[in-house]
């Protein structure tokens, strides 16, 4: 087991490469955007790609009964409480493709909607589901009445039923003691205004959404940089936009009540 800071040795030539080069200790992907992004006890990231992480830095590990939030350790010496969903962007692809719109549309279409989409809610569980751990599950559009089945109800019902699975994670992170001062919005579908937006009536603690960088790869040359100087090298992430609060509960609220018992 080896630090932040440690070498894991050197390279020996080969036709590809030199000797000496120092090699790192290495970081899992989540880990390496934790470093990326400079975060620390406090902050939780909460990353929508295909699939959706919400994680935290804390400087105690965790141990979860439940089996909800996994424990790891991130690439700063702290540790890295963690929850993965299944759906995330991929829920707006779904939505997106059944209205005809791209993703830029989708927006427009959910922000000309009430919070709470007038009842409409999306349980997003397309491809089953790891956080709750429900493998076989499908998704459910529930609270269709003539009224609340349009089309700026069903998209902006799509990105609240998304962001809700990741407030579920939150939760259950909170659940181990940790203290959410502030939430960095990453990954492809957080550039989106209406994800941001929408996330600030969601959540409830206050977001940042850092400008689109390659934070995985970034945290790799903060920890190189630091194995071989001996120092952490440390930079300011720009940040696209700071949604301002907006909690609107109603909306968890019609997610929880279709939650399965």
């Amino acid at each position: 087991m080896l630090g932040p800071a440690e070498r894991a040795g050197e390279t020996v030539a080969t036709d590809a490469a030199p000797a000496g080069l120092v090699v790192g200790p290495g970081a899992g992907d989540n880990a390496g955007a934790g470093l990326g992004l400079g975060a620390k006890p406090g902050d939780v990231v909460v990353s929508i790609g295909t699939s959706g992480t919400v994680f935290a830095v804390t400087t105690d590990p965790i141990a979860d009964e439940t089996g909800a939030a996994a424990g790891f350790a991130d690439a700063s010496g702290n540790f890295l409480p963690l929850i993965a969903t299944l759906n995330a962007a991929r829920v707006l692809d779904a939505a997106a493709r059944l209205l005809g719109v791209d993703h830029a549309g989708l927006g427009d279409l959910a922000l000309a909607a009430e919070p709470g989409s007038a009842g409409l809610v999306v349980q997003p569980w397309f491809e089953g589901e790891r956080t709750p751990n429900l493998p076989d599950a499908t998704a459910t559009l529930f609270g269709m009445t003539l009224a609340s089945t349009t089309r700026e109800n069903l998209a902006r019902a799509a990105i609240e039923g998304m962001l809700c699975g990741l407030a579920d994670g939150l939760d259950a992170v909170r659940a181990q003691g940790v203290v959410a001062e502030r939430l960095l919005l990453i990954g492809g579908a957080a550039q989106n205004a209406a994800v941001a937006a929408i996330a600030a009536q969601v959540f409830d603690a206050p977001i940042e959404v850092p400008e689109p960088g390659e934070y995985v790869a970034l945290g790799a040359a903060v920890q190189a940089a630091w194995a071989l100087t001996g120092t952490r090298p440390e930079w300011d992430v720009p940040i696209a936009a700071r949604p301002a609060p907006d909690t609107r509960p109603v909306i968890r609220e019609q997610y929880a009540a279709r939650r399965p018992a």
